[in-house]
């Protein structure tokens, strides 16, 4: 009995001894464990679009006799984009038109505005067919949106503008990182792109014929980013005073076939990687039945939600108007309406 509780004890410290070795072999060298101390996190980009289908979908567009039909969703946010332009009391000298497309933002731009327009578009067909107004000097440059920037210097440019094009960008956190870098001290940066609600009649539509015939869905519409996505992106790379709205346009059509082939000549089609490249008739003609029964109007036709996300960011300048730090208000906001009513009697006066 003696004789076994002293092996056991020679075998406690024994094992003692092994443990208090390995410990110290561990933190003599902690490189030989294979798990990192620390988690790293991975920040490259997704590629979730294929740019260089993206680009024969624009030629072939642009190469239409009747290109001009399709034009009507891109003009319309174009010139309210201009508009918003026009808004900012201040001449640009040097100005960037990131994804000109057929110039559907620089044909309503005044050289009162911007003295040099530099426009990039990777299709060269629709950089050709892009125009701009008298007076404005005009630089094409055919690049790709994602790698703009390796042809311009950074702090080079006062305004960047972009009319329906970032939603097609793989790498959009990272873009908006390069536009931050060509901009002046108090440059400005509005866009417009297509946000997560567009097109849900047709994605429901599809999703559910699809799923009825095969028992799943596929990506048949490419995914577009959120208004709240897009005001956290903008921070992070650096960007105040910002602006975020959305707006609706509801554009009727025949039947869903018609909707398909507008969104073919418009160059909006699916471009994802994952995208089918067929589609069966029976699903489609299911689709179009389940759209017009959910979505049909009381007028006839169908219609199709566009949702457009416009921006405006600025890049930080010690000129620009800040926040007065918090307590130093003179005036409580309960008593805002008698300020207010003191400053119209003194104006009657």
């Amino acid at each position: 009995m003696i004789f076994t509780l002293k092996n056991h004890i020679s075998r406690i410290f024994t094992v003692k001894k092994c443990s208090s070795a390995l410990l110290s072999a561990l933190q003599c060298a902690p490189q030989a464990c294979h798990c990192p101390p620390t988690r790293n996190f991975s920040f490259d980009p997704v590629n979730i679009f294929d740019r260089e289908a993206k680009k024969l979908q624009r030629e072939r567009a642009a190469l239409r006799e009747d290109v001009d039909l399709y034009d009507y969703i891109k003009d319309e946010v174009g010139f309210r984009l201009a508009d918003r332009v026009f808004d900012v009391k201040k001449q640009f000298k040097v100005g960037v038109d990131l994804g000109t497309n057929r110039g559907f933002v620089s044909r309503h731009i005044l050289a009162d505005t911007v003295e040099h327009l530099i426009m990039c578009e990777m299709s060269p067909t629709m950089l050709s067919q892009a125009t701009s107004t008298p007076g404005v000097r005009v630089t094409k440059t055919e690049v790709d949106e994602e790698v703009f920037s390796e042809s311009i210097e950074d702090d080079s440019v006062d305004l960047v503008i972009s009319n329906l094009s970032l939603h097609w960008i793989n790498d959009l956190p990272g873009c908006f990182v390069r536009i931050m870098k060509c901009l002046r001290p108090d440059g400005v940066f509005m866009a417009s792109l297509f946000g997560g609600e567009t097109l849900y009649e047709l994605r429901s539509a599809l999703q559910l014929a699809e799923s009825e015939r095969k028992g799943g869905i596929s990506p048949h519409i490419s995914p577009f980013a959120h208004i709240r996505d897009i005001g956290g992106l903008l921070n992070r790379a650096g960007f105040t005073m910002l602006t975020i709205d959305t707006d609706e346009i509801v554009v009727g059509f025949p039947s869903m076939f018609a909707l398909l082939w507008d969104l073919k000549g418009m160059a909006e089609n699916n471009a994802a990687f994952n995208r089918p490249l067929h589609l069966p008739r029976d699903t489609l003609i299911a689709a179009s039945a389940i759209y017009e029964d959910m979505y049909k109007k009381a007028d006839g036709g169908i219609p199709a939600t566009f949702q457009v996300i416009y921006l405006v960011a600025w890049k930080p300048s010690p000129d620009q108007p800040r926040a007065l730090p918090r307590g130093s208000g003179q005036v409580s906001l309960k008593d805002l309406d008698k300020v207010v009513e003191g400053k119209i009697k003194k104006e009657e006066k």
